[in-house]
């Protein structure tokens, strides 16, 4: 369960950073920034969540770029894994802009 008051932070891998940077032109900053943006759209990613749960955000940055990120919560739930951050794809966008 993803309790967001128990979340204080952020914890980068560099392979996964160098990945969202160099594949996407997403910078940790950048990636950051949705999560404290509204709206922000969380749902569980059932079919990758073997080992780990994982989840896929739709958020937007400071300066309006869309994004979604997939990510995982680390120790105990209170930091916030990126594993990749890209901007949304059409039906992202069409999801995203139903949020009130």
């Amino acid at each position: 369960m993803l309790l967001w008051t128990q979340v204080v932070g952020f914890d980068w891998d560099a392979g996964n950073a160098r990945k969202s940077l160099d594949k996407h032109s997403v910078g940790q900053t950048e990636a950051e920034q949705a999560f404290f943006n509204a709206p922000l759209i969380v749902i569980a990613d059932a079919s990758h969540s073997a080992t780990q749960t994982r989840y896929h955000a739709l958020g937007k940055t400071d300066e309006q770029r869309r994004l979604q990120i997939t990510f995982t919560l680390r120790q105990g739930g209170t930091l916030v894994r990126v594993i990749s951050a890209r901007d949304m794809s059409g039906k992202e966008r069409i999801v995203y802009g139903q949020s009130p």
